[in-house]
């Protein structure tokens, strides 16, 4: 048994980082395609949510599959998502097919993080370390993007595409391969006993505010970046090297280096460092200053989600994760559309100063967490 829970959590761990490389292309792989195609920030911004539209369905659509034909099947099913959307993307410039490109990226993102997150919470001794080790694996596939972004680049403008879809046919075969099993979902009946839960509830909360906070960042900074010559040219597209080398760095800090041990407690200082960074970064405008601020910013977001989720405990399962990841991932749809909305109307400035909302929301929850259910340890 402890070999085949060492195997589950390897195949979450592997396929979770090339999730990694495939997720976090969208923000460098749409603003290729605007300065390609020259479409308007609202259209940016409505293609970074039509993938977390897909992200946000793929949870609920993943729980329906596995009752009627297992969690493998309904992986596989979502998965493909990654290798066809970024192929489609690759052969075509219609607005309603990258529309559906990214849905579909989407579809395979949110997968990828229901399967991998059941995959190492219920097959690790100590989950709060299994969950950031996972995520370390997001965090490094997140840090390599950009380079493999940028050779493909400079070959071709279609290539980094057809990279990103033939790595998501990799993690789908990965899983195909996989000793993962329906775990008796197909006959059992499903435990829906955690919708009562306010400590449910709550993390539902917290992570709407802190996904909106991430997606919008990895989503948006490049731009935001480009627009006021903070970092100009092929420069800009290693915003998100700089994003993932603090996020990976802490988070194998917090695995392996100093474990978090009251997890609330931990939350709060994570989410006051998030709202001081990002309001110190709208301030600057010259480049190692805003650098600086940026790898501040993302160190004190790193251990925010794996920590939130790890706070879910017993109640992790294929129907729990069906509903807390997808709800939550809701505030990765409403602001980067936000931004898009007010960056149209008023310059982008004002539209990257909207995300001051969410990390407020992230501090506020994070505190009522440790007042009504205590400071749990890891």
């Amino acid at each position: 048994m402890d070999t085949l829970n060492a195997k589950l959590r390897t195949t979450g761990f592997i396929t979770f980082f090339i999730s990694g490389i495939c997720a976090t292309s969208t923000g460098v792989v749409v603003s290729l395609l605007q300065d390609q195609l020259g479409f308007a920030f609202g259209m940016t911004g409505t293609l970074l949510s039509m993938m977390t539209i897909g992200n946000l369905l793929a949870g609920f659509v993943v729980t329906f599959l596995t009752v009627r034909i297992g969690m493998k099947a309904g992986t596989l099913i979502l998965t493909a998502g990654y290798a066809v959307g970024y192929l489609l993307m690759s052969a075509t410039g219609w607005i309603p097919l990258l529309m559906l490109s990214f849905l579909l990226v989407g579809f395979g993102k949110g997968s990828a993080i229901n399967t991998c997150t059941i995959l190492v919470s219920n097959n690790s001794a100590n989950r709060t370390r299994g969950m950031n080790t996972l995520h370390s694996s997001f965090a490094f596939g997140a840090f390599l993007c950009p380079f493999l972004i940028s050779l493909a680049a400079a070959r071709s403008g279609r290539l980094p595409m057809v990279l990103l879809g033939a790595l998501g046919a990799v993690m789908w075969l990965l899983f195909a391969m996989s000793s993962m099993s329906d775990g008796g979902t197909k006959k059992s009946k499903t435990d829906w006993s955690f919708l009562k839960s306010g400590k449910f509830w709550l993390l539902v909360a917290l992570l709407f505010c802190q996904n909106g906070t991430e997606i919008s960042v990895t989503g948006w900074m490049v731009t935001y970046f480009k627009e006021n010559g903070i970092l100009s040219g092929a420069l800009s597209a290693y915003t998100l090297t700089i994003i993932w080398l603090a996020t990976l760095l802490l988070r194998m800090i917090y695995a392996f280096v100093l474990p978090i041990k009251r997890v609330e407690r931990a939350m709060i200082r994570m989410s006051i460092g998030c709202f001081v960074f990002y309001f110190a970064l709208m301030q600057v405008y010259s480049q190692w200053p805003a650098i600086l601020l940026l790898f501040a910013f993302a160190a004190s977001m790193a251990g925010l989600n794996p920590t939130a989720i790890s706070c879910a405990g017993r109640m992790t399962s294929v129907a729990s994760m069906g509903i807390l990841l997808p709800a939550a991932s809701s505030g990765a749809v409403v602001m980067p559309y936000v931004i898009g909305i007010v960056a149209d109307a008023a310059g982008i400035q004002a539209g990257m100063f909207t995300l001051m909302v969410p990390c407020v929301g992230q501090l506020i929850f994070s505190m009522i967490l440790s007042k009504v259910f205590g400071t749990a340890e890891a």
